[in-house]
Parts: structure tokens; sequence; C-alpha cells
């Protein structure tokens, strides 16, 4: 469809008409005539502006100091990070990120080179001849009597002998030790489990683990023994123990290399010695494996010279290498991500990918870009230039911002993605990046203003450009002349096209799912089976802003209110809710939707009846909390519902029974806040659910709520709305906290402009939505959406809702490209 004018909101066809007038009142007055008068006032509205937005200028920099980031040296880009964090005042937070998957990952390529007889150093030979080769740091993790073995040899060698050739290890074991028990107690070292327990060999194996002093062997011969027969039960608890069998062996391994225990290999960094073993880190860095596999000179050597690293870098590897674990933090990451590339560390790479990801912020995103653009990473170049689009007002406060390249910064200024509050504060980011450097730039600020979208501004807006291009006048003794190409843009070109509106389209969506209509004759309210999602978010004059709503299918059944709605692994999953206004009007059924297959499944029902309950994601388990299960009768129960077998199962109760409370997960834990009590009062409570321990109670909200939301963002939690107690009846809660875990506590921020009772809301590239609900002092529909912007503390109108206002259900879904085109 054709983005033309005649499809926009009625909220801009309004404001188009007041600019369209004023611009052409500012015409016929002669443009630039009124400026002198308005002169002292515009110049205290940009000092105030500066002041907000924390510029100075820089009129000190060294000359083409504005390519920092541009440089085509991949190193040079890495000491310009070091550099600009070390200069940084912020808080440097050391993050530890894990890979859950790295145990099962490392121990495969163990024992691939187990298989193909690759760097084993270790012989064992039985008494009837049989000989097999292995891996002594992986044998002496299980084994007591190997780890005593190379502990006694680790003891005889000392520093002096780093010169020497890699020598094989040969033991011979007792008699009792055959080589049916021997190959089996191996394929528990390399594997976590055995798989040749029977009748005949099950002696062998006892005896194997027993003269190799391995107890976690005799552990599972005996549990095998006490399970013989046990079907799939057994098969089930065999794969769950060779996970954490293998993590065990794994943790040992990390022992040995503390205690220097088995280490064959000694790495020299300009004098900084470190002891390991040269199997381990062939299995966690492709660089490692083909030094020690490929015939090179350093594949029989005990000492290597590595004088182009950094200790510090390598030593965190390392560690990563027997752990699985990285600590990172802002002030280390571009090295050790940069140690790993050249190292091909695999895992530790991804952890540090995962960390930049994860723990990007508006003081780093450009890094992070200029460091995906050096390495050639495509996918975290797209999520770093998404992140700068996303949090522009941000980001452009950043003394990071100062130094980008004028070419850099206006393709960022002519992306339709660009998110700001309004066009003015791309003019001001402008203004900021040349003031930084004035001298060097001023010649490239017209290009750069051919950035801003002038007809996007109000007449309002537009009197501070006037100012400003004063302000620059004064610079070098330079003239600059940006008003009149400005104004000329500005009073005869208005927003009518897609071509000046700001155009956003999130790669996650908000869905709304059906909801209700409040009317005062309960025979015209009709509850809604609709689908509807935001496919685009679009940026106006001034202000103004709209979200394009499409809609995309119906539920099947009855419709829904007071319902439950969720998100998991990509599908949309409904339940509950009610379906019209009776007494037996709730439900209990389940649904799910796959946008892929466009298609519906009908899922087991839930054990209650449930409306006005939450529902929360937590390991990949649905949980529906609380709620009325008929009038006026509320619930404590919670109930689970497990994909993998499509059931539903009671887990711990709540302390008391809850309907209209808010429930969100932050950090892995559960949080429950306000709600009705049994005796529909609403309540200041905060608590920590756990299914299995129940409830933990925290500090009280300042203000009582019930249905309201609450949301997650940037480690704490956002309440908004709702409705509070008021002697007998009820009143609209327009205050808003927010709850920081850590502390404990609750600080408030803006309230909200209009009333939001039993409004949806959802989190989308890290602003708060509030979505429909009603008043309820006049039981009013509020259809607007509004939106909580972090930067500026202020709640933006999104406009309005395409259907259904109250009682609505939201998440977050990513919808087929079809559907989006």
């Amino acid at each position: 469809m054709e983005f033309t004018r005649r499809h926009l909101p009625m909220e801009w066809e309004e404001q188009w008409r007041r600019e369209k007038e004023r611009r052409k009142r500012v015409i016929e007055e002669g443009g630039e005539e009124g400026m002198e008068q308005d002169k002292h006032e515009l110049r205290r509205i940009v000092a105030y502006n500066d002041s907000r937005m924390g510029l100075t200028s820089r009129r000190g920099k060294k000359q083409g100091s504005e390519d920092t980031l541009s440089g085509t040296s991949q190193e040079g880009i890495v000491q310009q990070m070091r550099e600009d964090t070390c200069g940084d005042e912020r808080l440097d937070d050391v993050h530890t990120y894990r890979s859950e998957i790295y145990p099962k990952e490392v121990f495969m390529a163990l024992k691939e080179f187990w298989d193909s007889s690759l760097l084993t150093d270790l012989t064992l030979t039985t008494d009837n001849g049989y000989s097999f080769d292995a891996h002594s740091p992986i044998l002496a993790a299980v084994s007591s009597f190997i780890r005593e073995t190379l502990r006694d040899e680790s003891g005889e060698r000392s520093e002096n002998d780093k010169d020497v050739e890699v020598q094989k290890r040969s033991v011979s074991l007792s008699p009792e030790v055959d080589h049916v028990g021997l190959q089996a107690v191996l394929e528990f070292a390399y594997t976590g489990a055995v798989s040749s327990f029977n009748s005949d060999s099950m002696a062998s194996i006892m005896a194997a683990a027993q003269a190799l002093g391995i107890p976690r062997v005799l552990d599972l011969c005996n549990k095998e023994e006490r399970m013989k027969g046990g079907g799939s039960s057994k098969q089930e608890e065999q794969t769950i123990s060779a996970l954490e069998q293998i993590k065990n062996t794994l943790q040992s391994i990390k022992q040995l290399w503390a205690d220097r225990v088995g280490c064959d290999l000694i790495l020299d960094v300009d004098g900084t010695l470190f002891h390991v073993h040269r199997v381990i880190l062939a299995a966690s860095s492709d660089y490692f494996r083909g030094m020690f596999t490929c015939g090179m000179r350093e594949s029989h050597q005990t000492c290597i010279a590595l004088p182009f690293l950094s200790p510090s870098e390598l030593e965190a590897l390392i560690s990563c290498s027997y752990s699985g674990t990285l600590p990172l933090s802002w002030d280390c990451i571009f090295e050790i991500s940069c140690t790993a590339l050249q190292l091909q560390f695999q895992p530790a790479l991804s952890l540090c990918l995962d960390f930049m990801r994860q723990e990007m912020e508006a003081s780093s995103c450009l890094d992070v870009a200029s460091f995906a653009e050096a390495y050639e990473m495509p996918e975290l170049l797209e999520e770093a230039n998404d992140f700068v689009l996303r949090n522009f007002w941000e980001v452009s406060a950043t003394s990071k911002f100062q130094d980008l390249p004028a070419e850099k910064l206006l393709d960022i200024l002519r992306c339709d993605d660009l998110c700001v509050p309004s066009e003015l504060a791309v003019f001001r980011a402008v203004i900021s990046w040349v003031e930084a450097d004035p001298e060097e730039r001023l010649g490239q600020a017209g290009v750069l203003m051919t950035g801003v979208r002038f007809p996007l501004m109000t007449f309002r807006e537009f009197r501070e450009v006037r100012a400003i291009n004063l302000r620059l006048e004064c610079f070098g003794n330079k003239e600059v002349e940006l008003y009149g190409s400005a104004l000329k843009e500005f009073a005869f070109s208005l927003p009518e096209t897609q071509d000046l509106c700001r155009v956003r389209r999130p790669k996650d969506t908000l869905v709304v799912v059906g909801g209700d209509q409040l009317n005062p004759d309960m025979g015209q309210r009709i509850p809604s089976r609709e689908l509807w999602f935001a496919n685009s978010l679009r940026s106006g004059t001034g202000l103004v802003k709209v979200m394009e709503w499409r809609r995309f299918g119906e539920m099947p059944d009855k419709p829904k209110f007071r319902h439950g709605v969720a998100a998991m692994v990509g599908r949309l999953y409904v339940f509950g809710g009610c379906y019209y206004y009776c007494k037996d009007d709730m439900m209990k059924s389940t649904y799910s939707y796959d946008p892929v297959q466009d298609s519906w499944k009908r899922l087991a029902d839930m054990q209650e009846f449930r409306s006005n309950f939450s529902v929360v994601v937590q390991d990949q388990r649905l949980y529906a909390i609380g709620g009325d299960k008929e009038i006026n009768t509320n619930l404590d129960s919670v109930e689970m519902y497990n994909p993998d077998n499509d059931s539903w199962s009671f887990v711990q109760p709540l302390d008391q029974a809850l309907s209209g409370h808010a429930a969100t997960v932050i950090d892995g834990g559960i949080y429950i806040s306000g709600g009705f009590n049994c005796k529909y009062v609403c309540l200041v409570s905060m608590f920590l659910y756990h299914p299995e321990r129940g409830t933990t109670y925290l500090a009280d909200m300042t203000h009582d709520r019930a249905q309201h939301c609450m949301e997650p963002l940037r480690g704490r939690l956002y309440v908004a709305g709702g409705v509070c107690n008021l002697r007998t009846f009820y009143t609209d809660q327009q205050a808003c906290e927010v709850y920081d875990p850590v502390a404990d506590s609750w600080t408030a921020f803006t309230s909200l402009p209009v009333p939001h009772v039993g409004a949806a809301s959802a989190v989308l590239e890290g602003k708060i939505y509030v979505l429909g609900g009603y008043c309820q002092d006049d039981y009013s529909e509020s259809g607007l959406v509004h939106r909580f912007e972090p930067s500026t503390q202020r709640w933006e109108n999104m406009g309005k809702l395409p259907g259904a206002v109250t009682d609505i259900r939201v998440c977050l879904l990513r919808l087929p490209q079809h559907f989006r085109l």
C-alpha cells in the first residue's frame, strides 16, 4: 500500500494543518526579520538545552581525531578502545559468563582425540597383554591411582626441565584389571557413562574401578544392580547422570591444573609461565590443536614461547578452557576477544560476543560496532548499529559519539529507523558533534544537516535552529549559513510522505490478543477474538507518534478477556479468561499459535478455571498464578505447564489468594506485586515466588494497587497504573514506582498522564509500553498507548489501539516476514 497522507492518523492531519499555517506566516514575515527580537530568549533556551545534554566545547582537540573509530587497523581500533575506556568515568562491573554446553563440547573433542589416538600421552597395559592409549589428565580426573602417579612425577620435575621433548608415560596395571573392565572405565572418563553393563562384564568393571580408584564407577555399578529391569526410567537417569559426570570430571581436571599435576606444557609469555595440559588447550582452541597435531615443531616441545600475547588475556582464556566460564568487563572485553580470535578459542569468543550483546549500553555500543566492523562480524555489527538507532538520544550524549566520523554520523541521521523523542533531538546531536571540534567540523555541518528532517519540527522547535545558527557563526570567525536552507525545507516541505517520517520496524513485535470494550449496555459489549500486531512505529511532527497496527487473525473457540498470554520458543500461548458476563463464563482452556505454520493447537486444560490472573515464563515452563475462579472468589493456587508432555501440574501455592496482581521474571526470579486479596482490598505487597519454596516477602510498594502493570527493565521492576483503595470504593492509581531488587527499595518515577486500569504492558527495545485500559472514576475507555522513555523519563503518546481496549493481553513475538510486508 502506498503511504500517502490520506492513510495517516487523524492526529497528524490536525498537527500538519496548524504547522502549515505557522510556516506560511514565517515566510510572509520575511523569515529572519523577527530573529533579533527573539535572540535573548533563544540563547537562553539553547543554553538550557546544552546544560541538560551535558555538552561542552572541546576546541583544543587534536587535528584528525574525528577518525578515531574509522581506522583500518584492527589493532589500532582495539588500542583506541582501551584508551577510551580508561578515560570513561563509568562503573566497570565484572560479569561472569558461563557456557552451559561447554562441558559437553569439550568432552566431545576429547573423545574424538581418544578415538583417533591424537595427543595421547599415557599407555595402560593389562597383565594379559592388552594396551590402551589415553590422555593422562582425563584419566587422572577420575582415577586416584593415576592422579597419585602423576603427582609423584610432577614433584620430581623442575623448572629446568622445560626444554625437554614430550615423553609418553606407560603404566602396567595389576592382574585383577582386564581389558573389559579397563575399556569400560576409559569410556566413563570420556563420556560420563558406561554402555557395556551386563551380567558378564559387571565383575570386570568393578575390579578395574577398584584397582584404579574410581569410586564414581563403583557407584554406577551398584546403581545398575539396583535398577535391573528399570526400563525407560533407567535410561533417563543414565542420560542425566552422564552430563553431571562429565561436569564433575571437568572440575577435577581444573583442580589438576591448579595443582600443576600432569601439566605437560609450559607457555612462556615474556617471562610469565603458564603450566597447562596440551590436550585441554587443543580441545578448546583450533590454533593449539593445529599446532600440536599437524607435525609442527612445537608439537614435540614442552615449552613454547608466545611473545606476541598479553599474559592477562591468555590467563583468562586458559582458565575458560578448564571451566567454561569467563569474567568479563568493558575494561578487558575487546582485548580478550582479540586474543580469542587470534588463538581461535571459539567457546571463549562466544562468551565474549554474548557479553557484548547482553551488556551493551550507550557508552559502549559504538565501540562494539567498530570492533564488529574491523573483524567482519556482520550479525554483531547489525545488533550494535541497531542499538545506536534505538538509543540515539542517550548515545549522542556520550563522549564516544563526539568521535564518530562525519560519514558514519550522516548514515545514522539519514536512517528511517532512528528513534528520537523529536526531530529537534537529531538537530541537537549534530550541533553537539560540531561543537566538539568547531575548527575542523564547521565545514561539515551543512552536509550533516541534510540528515535532519526539518519538516518534522514544530514552529516552536524550529526557533531553536535560528538561535543556534547565530552561535555557530561565533566559532573561529567563520561564516556558517545553515538557517536559509533549513528554513526553506521547513517552510515548503510538509511531512506528507513516508520519506519524511521516521518509520521503525522492530524485529520483535507487540501482539495484542482479545480484550473487551466498556459499555453501560451489556448487550452492546462484545468481547474480542481478534489478534493485532504493531508492524511499525512512526514519528511525525514534533512529539506526534503513532503505531501502525495490522490484524492477523482470530483465536479459535470463544472470545477472551482477563485471560493469560505468553510467548515461549517462538509460539504464542493463550489461557483461561472470561468469554462473557455471567456466572459460569470463566475458562481453563489452553491454545498455542505457531506463526510459522499460521496454525492453532488445542493443548491440555488448566486444572482450575481462571480469570484476572498472571502468567510468566521461567526455564521453558509456563506458570499460571492466582486469579479469580468465580465471582468474588479468588485463588492462591499456582500451576505449571510443561510443553514436553502437554500437562499442567500444581506447584507451591501463594501465601494468600490473589487476583488482579502483576507478575514478571527478572534474573530467574518470579516477582509478584499488589493485586486484590480475598476481601478484594488493593495491596502494597511485593514478594519473590519460587515454585518449590513458595513466597518470600520484600519491601512494600509506596502505593496500594491492583489491575496494574509491572515490567522488568535494566535490572529493575517498573510498576504503573491500576486502581487503589478509596474508602469502600476504588479510584485510579496514576502514580508509578520502580523496584530495585539489589537494594530492596522503591523509588517514584513519572506518573502516567492518564489512567490505565486493566491495561496490558510489555517492554520493546528498552522502552515500556502500557496499552489500553479504562478510567475507574468515570468508566471511560482509554484506548491510548503510552510509552515510557527511560532516557527522558517521560511518557510518550503512541496513538490508539485498533480494537478492544480493556482487559487485553499483549506479548512480544517474532513474526515471519510475509506478515510484515
